[in-house]
């Protein structure tokens, strides 16, 4: 373990989106803020390794709709409604000039809220996130992805955890980071023993299925365009021509920098999409990189 790591729990609270209750967690601290979004199947604590690593720093992780120990509406699952959740719970939080991070979707969800309170957000950090290139539209139904599949119930934590650690992709994830992900992704089993995933498949699916089909919202590039601060994008390995819409390469447009006012590209070839969960470490590097520039 790194030495200097923060020990403090954070607090757990209620923040309203947009016509959902979401669960959000703070650590407390100075300066500016920080907002943590996460990705699609996850929960606001796998961003627990890297808050460790940011001591005295104050930190904010939400729980997307339908993920974690948030409200779960019934699908469909836009992913303009995730940019809308995040920007809703900035204005509860009050967020002023503060480092927006998102990996995945929620660097999606984040750059669309960053469009909707300007004020609210100081630079961006994208961590490999999902905005592929400008007039990518990809039709999925509901019930297509394997997520559908995924195994829901368990006897404990623990049992996930063992089961995973020596498979793909997880074999490669920090195991402290591992063990966050299995420790808050599971909730009681509300129909007998066990748990089930707090993120169940059926919602999940439904994401995956809303990523590129919106028509509720507009195109994300139009937020990219009003986002006038500084943002960073770190880009994961890229995906072999022909390999499967899996997450060992990335899936952000190698272009989606420049198309920011103030955007810099950060190529990353050394990690998967999951990069928070391999290296924790490096992912919090970058956001004190990022707060300097917040001064």
């Amino acid at each position: 373990m790194d030495e200097g790591l923060r020990t403090d729990e954070p607090r757990a609270f209620r923040v309203p989106g947009e016509g959902v209750e979401l669960q959000a967690y703070a650590w407390e601290g100075d300066g500016p803020a920080v907002l943590f979004a996460h990705a699609t199947g996850f929960h606001a604590r796998c961003w627990d390794a890297v808050i460790r690593r940011l001591p005295g720093i104050r930190a904010y992780a939400i729980d997307m709709r339908g993920h974690g120990l948030s409200e779960k509406p019934a699908p469909p699952y836009r992913w303009s409604h995730f940019g809308r959740d995040v920007a809703a719970a900035a204005r509860e939080l009050g967020l002023r000039g503060a480092l927006g991070v998102g990996h995945s979707k929620g660097g999606h969800a984040v750059v669309r809220a960053a469009a909707l309170e300007p004020g609210a957000f100081g630079a961006l950090l994208l961590v490999d996130p999902v905005i592929g290139p400008r007039g990518f539209r990809r039709v999925m139904g509901e019930d297509e992805h394997f997520a559908a599949r995924r195994r829901n119930e368990w006897t404990s934590p623990g049992e996930m955890f063992e089961r995973f650690r020596g498979r793909e992709p997880f074999s490669r994830w920090a195991p402290e980071v591992l063990r966050d992900y299995c420790a808050y992704g599971l909730v009681p089993n509300p129909d007998g023993g066990g748990y089930v995933l707090a993120c169940p498949p059926r919602i999940e699916a439904a994401v995956y299925a809303g990523a590129y089909s919106d028509p509720e919202g507009d195109d994300v590039y139009d937020a990219v365009a009003a986002v006038r601060v500084p943002v960073r994008v770190l880009r994961a390995r890229g995906r072999a021509e022909g390999a499967p819409l899996d997450m060992s390469g990335s899936p952000t447009a190698p272009d989606l920098a420049r198309h920011f006012a103030l955007g810099e590209d950060v190529p990353v070839p050394q990690y998967s999409h999951f990069i928070p969960m391999e290296d924790p470490a490096f992912v919090a590097a970058q956001v004190r990189e990022m707060l300097a520039k917040l001064g």
